[in-house]
Order: C-alpha cells, then structure tokens, then sequence
C-alpha cells in the first residue's frame, strides 16, 4: 500500500476502532471458551455440539445434510466430516431421504440425544454465566439487533433471519 493510500484510508474513528477491537476479542475468546467446556464435560467442540442441538431441534431430529449445513454456518464439506466423527460415536446417523433418494439425512440416534440432553443444562449453564449474566434485558435486545444487522450483511439468506426457528415454534415462542 503506497503512502497516499495510506492516508486516504477510510480510517476507523476511535469509537469504532474499540466496537471492533472489542467484537474481534469476543470472536475469538468466547468460542474458544465455549469449546474448552464442552471438551472437559464431552471431549467435543462447539460446532460438534450445535450439529447436534439443530438435529434435536429439527421434526423427527433429522435434516438433510444441505439443511444441516445451513443451519449449523458450514460447508458441507466440514459438516460431512463432523457428522462422520459424531456417527463413530453413535450419536448420528445418515442415509437417504425417504422422498429423494438423492438427498443424504443426518437422524441424531437415542444415544446421542441421551447424550446432548444430559450435556444440554451444563451447556445453557455456562452460556448463561459467560455472556447474558453480565448483560441486562436491553443489552440483550441490542445484540440480537446488532448481530441480526451484521448477519444480514454477511448473509441476507441466512436461516437466523427468517424467523423460522423450530425450537422456538415448538416451545411456543415463535
């Protein structure tokens, strides 16, 4: 970058430099937190135990792998390979769709939903104590506000988006 462009930056102000410096902390040490938890309690990682909280959450706990995928924020190349070490576990299952012979399901098996529901209340526990019990109810409002507006830059397709929430609707709150 020469000196010129250098100084025509479109330069972050002081405020939004400490938001970002802030948000790029948050990135990286709350999944990092996350996943050392869940390995002490489970030997798995966070991505591991959200593939297996959207099959819980999904009718039947099954999905199409290309719906998984979208619901978990991965490629399919990441989630198939996840979904082959959560299957040498027993806690998943993949074959054919019923109705498309061409569609590969992932179906979580009764161990692993034993599994992720023993793990679940621990789980919900430390989320709880790491990031809403430092926040109040407008803190809160603001970061579902805030990460919907973000997410929608990234990805205006994505399922968060829609309002179609399957473990919401089933607790009655969607």
């Amino acid at each position: 970058m020469c000196q010129n462009e250098l100084m025509e930056a479109n330069w972050l102000t002081p405020d939004e430099r400490r938001a970002w410096l802030a948000l790029q902390a948050l990135t990286s040490l709350l999944p990092a937190t996350l996943d050392t938890f869940l390995f002490r309690e489970a030997r798995i990682t966070l991505f591991d135990y959200h593939v297996l909280a959207m099959l819980s959450e999904a009718e039947g706990t099954r999905l199409p792998m290309s719906e998984l995928a979208a619901r978990s924020t991965a490629s399919l190349s990441r989630l198939s390979h996840v979904v082959k070490k959560l299957e040498g576990r027993g806690w998943v299952t993949r074959q054919p769709s019923d109705s498309d012979g061409r569609v590969t399901t992932a179906e979580l098996t009764t161990e692993g939903l034993g599994m992720l529901t023993g793990l679940a209340v621990a789980h919900v526990t430390q989320v709880r104590s790491t990031v809403f019990d430092p926040l109040d109810e407008q803190d809160v409002a603001d970061l579902e506000r805030i990460g919907r507006r973000i997410l929608g830059k990234l990805d205006s397709t994505h399922w968060i988006l829609t309002d179609d929430d399957p473990a919401a609707t089933r607790a009655g709150n969607g």
